[in-house]
Order: structure tokens, then sequence, then C-alpha cells
């Protein structure tokens, strides 16, 4: 079984990172690099069809929490710290509630333990439009994304998965054709009877519409020791939006 790609940071405890839909461990260089200066060993991980991890076409939360096993039995971790946002939260749910002597604390970033109907649909369409036999460059893949995508931010986002295939010739480091397939996978939810006993933190933008109070109750039953937190100013990019709030929340729960 092939093992995930990461970046390992500092030296200490472990605690593992999973990034969200269409990210990579990039995106948590330095909130990883923050951690790791504070005592722990930062994981940040690339998960299956993203990143420079591997591809495959099996793709659902069961394989991702297995991977995230295999990766711990490669690098001889017991137990680790998770945090994971998003699509990296349901992942990290899973973990928690399949394997939960493996996990000491859990983190999730603005998701919820229930079903999301597709919703990427508009940035998978855009992404498709994006044609590498005649872009030769990042900045003309930003103009013909803004055609699409407004939001600067998200195309910024976007556009770090892009790399030089070869000479001249970009790509996407994701698996696009894959995970178009797949959207259905991402909005999964965790079993109807997964618990997790351990501390757990629920951490949610306070403009984002992702954890809704409604999701409280399903929260506490699937995690009976889950605190919800509201990061201020933030939306579903959370720890990008308001890293210093997030940073503070996430390390104080660490050390409690």
């Amino acid at each position: 079984m092939e093992v995930l790609h990461s970046k390992i940071l500092g030296e200490g405890k472990p605690f593992i990172i999973l990034h969200g839909f269409l990210g990579m461990s990039d995106n948590w260089k330095t909130l990883g690099t923050q951690y790791s200066e504070n005592g722990f060993q930062v994981h940040l991980v690339d998960q299956r069809n993203h990143g420079k991890s591997f591809h495959s076409e099996a793709f659902n939360y069961d394989l991702l929490s297995d991977d995230i096993i295999n990766y711990m039995n490669h690098h001889n971790i017991d137990s680790a710290f998770v945090l994971g946002h998003s699509m990296g939260g349901k992942t990290a749910m899973q973990l928690a509630t399949s394997h939960p002597d493996k996990v000491i604390k859990l983190m999730v970033a603005d998701i919820a333990p229930k079903f999301y109907p597709p919703h990427h649909q508009p940035i998978i369409n855009a992404l498709a439009k994006l044609d590498f036999d005649q872009i030769s460059g990042r900045k003309e893949a930003d103009e013909e994304l803004s055609h699409h995508i407004r939001d600067f931010g998200t195309r910024q986002f976007l556009l770090k998965n892009l790399y030089w295939v070869e000479k001249e010739k970009l790509g996407f480091r994701f698996n696009f054709e894959v995970l178009k397939d797949r959207m259905e996978e991402i909005g999964e939810n965790i079993f109807p009877n997964a618990v997790y006993e351990g501390p757990t933190l629920f951490i949610r933008g306070d403009r984002s519409e992702y954890i809704q109070p409604s999701d409280f109750t399903d929260i506490k039953k699937h995690f009976p020791n889950a605190t919800i937190e509201t990061v201020d100013n933030a939306g579903h990019w959370l720890h990008a939006e308001n890293p210093k709030q997030f940073f503070e929340k996430t390390f104080s729960f660490l050390n409690s």
C-alpha cells in the first residue's frame, strides 16, 4: 500500500493536519509551523488524489481514513492529535470513530457529521475549461478562471495546484478526473452509529453555513465530549481568514 506524501515540521507530540477538497498540505504551512514551534511534530499530509500523494480510482472516507492509519504505521506513530478541515474533517471524524485509540484529541474545522449535497460543481466546471494545450502560464490560467470564479482568494487557492508537468506544459497536482466523478463521495456522512468519546473541538466560521446550530445535537450524538467554538470574521476558510484566532482556539484546546 502506498504511503501518503507529507511535510513534517518540528519535534514533539505527533499532530496530523488534513486539508480540504482540492487542497494540499501547503495550505497549512504557516499554521503548521506555528504549532511545530510550540511542542508538536506536525505532519502536513496530502490526502490521496491531492497534492503530491498517489492517484487512485478508489475514493471514499473509509479509504481516506485507512490511508492515515497506514501513514501512522509507516512513521511509527501510535497515536496523534488530529485536525481536519472540510473534507479533511470528514476523514478525521471517520478515523476517530473507527480507530479511537489512534486519536488523542480531535479537531474538526467547519464541517458537520452530516450529508452535504454536491455543491462544488461551479468550481469543477471552471477548472474543466482550463485547456493546458493553450495556456502557457499561471497568469493566463488565472485570467481564464476569473471569467467563472470572481473571488480572488478562491482562484489563488486553486492555482496553487498547478505545476509544470514538463517543460512549458502545466497540469493539476490533484487527480481532476477522479475527483470530478466522485463529487457524491465528498458530501458523504460518517456511519449513523459512529461514536468517538475522546476530547473533540468543532470550530466554525461565523460567516460560514457549513455548521448550523441545528447540527449541534448530531455533533454531540457522535462526539459526546465535543465543544463547539466560532471564529469571528471568517467563512469556510476560517484558518486562512482569521489565522490568529484559529490558532489561539485550537492551541488552547490542544493544551487543555
